[in-house]
């Protein structure tokens, strides 16, 4: 009897601590550890055989033409080892059409309007959260940030739901179910993180920081996200207007393989500066969102350059960076 209440004793104080750390990480800090995650995941499935990491990332122009509907030939499947076997049968279920895409950009923008309706109205979800960061002794952002760093997440959903509706062809490409979801989640966690540094001043004010200082990260981040937001909607004009599956060679194509790519990472970088608390000088959770995207887009770029070097010549682009000139 003593041992069973001894293991019983043991067990529930083990669950009392787990208990009692997950209530000490901050809202903050659970939107790190989501972006966290995922970027592992991605990772992991770089370090996986070319032909398994094709079926798992692939789509699009960069996917065997046997693959484009999930399935792979006979021919296909012959000499592959167990582990590019499961792979296939796996993504094989649940492809749905690229054009989903777009749900990624209408979940941004239904979020965006939301977290303004819960500011505007007091609403019990925003506080809830907000209160819980604020119980932290993390600086804040000012209301000055978090309506900036709104502002521009809108603007840049809005943007992306009008190029998917107007500018960008149909596509009979598709992508496995499970990228789908991640995406979805990206958003939705992204629409908390935008704000999440700035709780304290969302409840009480610009208590925080200065004016100028907060201004001034404002003016910096400004004018990059501006120029990433207007030169990604010109590379994604230029690829749509291309003929199918030819290599891009206007702008800022000329110097890089995925300039779209690196438009997008210096947008989340300006959001990182805008959104910074009080003697920070970039918000740590939209870093952790900025590393993500660094790592998920970079291994895309290499993929596509590789693509662009077996269909065009590696001529073709060997005075290209991939995606961050001079560096990658």
């Amino acid at each position: 009897m003593a041992t069973v209440w001894s293991g019983g004793f043991i067990e529930t104080s083990l669950l009392d601590s787990a208990k009692s750390t997950l209530e000490t990480i901050s809202p903050a800090q659970w939107c790190q550890v989501f972006y966290a995650l995922t970027t592992a995941g991605v990772l992991v499935t770089a370090g996986v055989p070319r032909e398994a990491r094709s079926l798992l990332a692939d789509y699009g122009a960069r996917k065997a033409p046997g693959q484009q509907q999930g399935q792979q030939t006979p021919e296909g499947k012959q000499g592959q080892d167990w582990l590019v076997r499961l792979v296939a049968a796996v993504t094989s279920w649940g492809q749905v059409p690229h054009s989903w895409f777009n749900a990624f950009y209408g979940l941004s923008v239904a979020c965006s309007i939301f977290w303004l309706v819960q500011f505007l109205g007091n609403g019990s979800i925003l506080k809830a959260i907000a209160l819980r960061q604020a119980d932290t002794p993390e600086p804040s952002a000012t209301r000055t940030q978090v309506a900036a760093v709104w502002g521009m997440m809108l603007l840049q959903g809005a943007r992306r739901i009008y190029e998917h509706a107007v500018v960008m062809r149909p596509s009979k490409s598709t992508i496995w179910f499970v990228h789908w979801f991640l995406g979805l989640g990206f958003y939705l966690v992204l629409s908390v993180a935008i704000w999440v540094e700035g709780s304290s001043a969302i409840l009480h004010g610009d208590v925080a920081e200065s004016d100028g200082s907060s201004l001034l990260k404002i003016s910096i981040a400004l004018p990059a996200f501006l120029f990433a937001w207007v030169n990604q909607y010109r590379c994604h004009a230029h690829l749509a207007g291309l003929k199918k599956y030819s290599l891009p060679d206007e702008g800022l194509f000329r110097h890089l393989v995925s300039p779209h790519y690196t438009c997008e990472c210096l947008l989340y970088l300006s959001l990182a500066i805008a959104a910074a608390p009080q003697g920070e000088v970039a918000n740590k959770t939209m870093l952790s969102v900025l590393f993500f995207v660094l790592v998920n887009l970079g291994l895309t770029a290499s993929s596509t350059r590789q693509w662009y070097a077996n269909k065009f010549g590696a001529e073709a682009v060997v005075r290209r960076w991939n995606m961050i000139p001079f560096i990658f």
